[in-house]
């Protein structure tokens, strides 16, 4: 449907990933302000509201919001200190989040000019599995990919074959 239109991979894995585990429709609230990713959700039949730029960590009143089906969180959870906060509060039974693992060859990212810009944690996969089992939630599918960079260099050669990006679909776990 969107076969060589997607301005990043993974744009067109996150797509692959809800289409196989939550197809649409589905209600969505989307974590972070709203991002061209979206219009792609909606073209695939999402309703999606995002939230506002207020800092999860500290206000976490959004997903408190029991009006929606699923909650998703693309490359959000590494900026924030507290991320088992607003896990633990999400209302909505479905999440699907992705973030950047830790690659043992490069740093944790932090922009030279934003000082919001950054990684408070770059996970590996068991951590983050750990996280999300311990705020509430049972994954049901994972899935890596790689992120190769058009460079040369010893870096942009294990990024070739070391996955960079890590996402779940999980549910929340109910008495």
């Amino acid at each position: 449907m969107y076969e060589g239109t997607f301005p990043h991979k993974r744009y067109q894995k996150t797509l692959e990933f809800l289409r196989n585990h939550t197809p649409a429709p589905s209600n969505v609230l989307d974590l972070g302000v709203r991002n061209p990713f979206v219009e792609f959700m909606e073209k695939e039949g999402y309703t999606v509201a995002n939230t506002t730029g207020e800092d999860l960590d500290l206000d976490t009143t959004a997903v408190i919001n029991e009006g929606f089906d699923m909650v998703t969180a693309f490359e959000i959870f590494e900026h924030l200190i507290a991320p088992f906060n607003v896990l633990r509060d999400i209302k909505a039974n479905k999440l699907v989040a992705s973030i950047p693992l830790k690659l043992w060859f490069s740093p944790a990212y932090r922009s030279k000019t934003d000082p919001w810009d950054r990684h408070y944690h770059e996970f590996e996969d068991w951590q983050f599995d750990w996280l999300l089992e311990k705020a509430g939630w049972k994954i049901m599918a994972r899935e890596k990919w790689t992120h190769p960079v058009k460079k040369i260099g010893f870096r942009p050669l294990l990024r070739l074959f070391t996955p960079r990006y890590y996402m779940v679909y999980a549910e929340r776990i109910t008495d």
